[in-house]
């Protein structure tokens, strides 16, 4: 049996060994995920089945400067040379809760991205990474290595026609950062209602490198958006911010940051809006290992329900296991600012209006902080991205 094939059927087994994500996990007891039949399908792993025709990314420069170099690799991950270079230094599942996702992902992954960006220090890339689904169930892979101290701006977004077929897409991320590097992630999913949405994140940082994620995401039949953040080099920094909104379905944001270090730093910045029947949750886990000297670590979770009888919950969680850190964490509740809307409305705004805008600079806030910069974040279009995605969570509420 080929080796691609064999590690397809391994993952399967293994899944199938420790069973899917139990009912009381700590990880997933506010919203449980669809079974594993749904992200495994019917089991069939012949390299024989034919693939698409493209592997979904589309990949443009971002501006029109002199850019450093990026190599492309589009990997079949059902050829077995191809297979081991998609995954190689990438991060191995293990038997967490979790990882139930990376073992189906395994099983199913046909084809892979690979990115390697910069050839070093002083390099500066932008790109635009759009996915497009092409299959009802797949589970596409994306690795990005940026090279010690390149600069890399990135956005990456999935947004579907309305009139698009449901899927079911299990996608992984590894982003790899050589010392000093720096990425600045710009995600926006905006998934159908019908969909059935797991990303996975593992940002692997080194010393002194810098992996800042910013991301905009609307709910779906079922939607996890889960982040690792691997502090394991000294003086790595780890920052994620969400602009989430669910509306009368689900949306689960889990961002999970491991001090390993000295002088390691996370952060985590989220709001979510939900309205209707709607499941919303963000999940921040901190564990801070000992010998993490200096470590700072910092969680800010916010929700805001804003009509009908939605789920909310915002859980901060700090495991520390050192003495000389510095760590806080928070979670508010709390309406639209009753003074602003005073103010638009005098201004002779319509409630709807005044609510977008008021939502729209929210989360724009958010977002600059997330990324450290705001020429960026105007440069990046996120003004028109948020527009679009508060519209479309206000036109539910019609």
């Amino acid at each position: 049996m080929a080796d691609a094939q064999a590690a397809m059927l391994t993952a399967r087994e293994r899944l199938a060994t420790l069973g899917w994500i139990p009912l009381r996990s700590e990880y997933f007891h506010h919203v449980a995920p669809p079974a594993a039949d749904v992200w495994i399908g019917d089991g069939a792993v012949s390299p024989a089945r034919a693939l698409a025709a493209t592997d979904g990314w589309t990949i443009e420069p971002l501006g029109s400067g002199v850019q450093g170099r990026v190599d492309i690799e589009r990997l079949d991950a059902t050829e077995d040379d191809a297979r081991r270079a998609l995954f190689e230094g990438t991060r191995e599942p293990d038997m967490s809760d979790a990882d139930r996702f990376a073992w189906a992902h395994q099983a199913v992954c046909r084809r892979g991205l690979r990115l390697r960006v910069g050839q070093g220090t002083g390099d500066v890339v932008q790109l635009v990474l759009h996915r497009s689904a092409q299959a009802a169930l797949e589970a596409p892979t994306l690795v990005i290595d940026v090279a010690a101290g390149v600069h890399c701006v990135l956005v990456e977004t999935h947004e579907r026609a309305a009139d698009a077929e449901a899927v079911v897409q299990n996608l992984r991320i590894d982003a790899r950062l050589g010392a000093g590097a720096r990425l600045q992630h710009l995600r926006v999913v905006a998934p159908q209602p019908g969909d059935r949405i797991a990303h996975l994140i593992y940002a692997s940082i080194g010393q002194g490198a810098c992996y800042e994620e910013a991301l905009i995401a609307s709910g779906a039949q079922y939607h996890l958006q889960r982040t690792e953040l691997d502090l394991s080099a000294p003086e790595s920094t780890g920052r994620v911010g969400g602009a989430l909104f669910a509306a009368g379905n689900v949306l689960d944001q889990q961002v999970e940051a491991f001090h390993r270090n000295i002088k390691t730093c996370s952060e985590v910045e989220s709001l979510m809006l939900a309205q209707g029947r709607a499941r919303g949750v963000i999940n921040a886990m901190c564990r801070i290992a000992q010998g993490s000297d200096e470590a700072w670590a910092r969680q800010r979770l916010s929700g805001i329900p804003t009509g009908g009888n939605p789920k909310l919950v915002l859980r901060p969680h700090l495991e520390i296991c050192h003495d000389n850190v510095e760590a806080v964490h928070g979670a508010t509740w709390g309406s639209l600012p009753e003074d602003a809307m005073f103010y638009a409305r005098q201004r002779g705004l319509d409630e709807r209006t005044a609510r977008a805008l008021i939502v729209k600079g929210l989360m724009t806030a958010l977002l600059t902080h997330s990324l450290g910069d705001a020429d960026l974040i105007e440069s990046l279009g996120v003004a028109g991205r948020l527009e679009a995605t508060v519209a479309a969570y206000l036109d539910v509420a019609k």
